[in-house]
């Protein structure tokens, strides 16, 4: 069985101009992209967060 074929939209450079796009502006354009990168930041987020109430928590018992 074979996969693949033939795409318009690479064949004219669509595919290469969104992908440029992307990059130099950082942000992706496909659904699964952005959803993606704000799963990352999120996980970051959460990371940061726990940092901070970990480290209140301690400034409390100190206090």
């Amino acid at each position: 069985m074979r996969k693949g074929g033939f795409s318009w939209k690479r064949a004219v450079g669509i595919s290469a101009a969104k992908s440029r796009i992307s990059r130099k502006i950082g942000v992706p354009l496909t659904r699964s992209g952005r959803q993606r990168k704000m799963g990352a930041m999120a996980g970051c987020l959460v990371y940061v967060l726990l940092c901070l109430f970990a480290a209140a928590g301690i400034a409390i018992l100190i206090l």
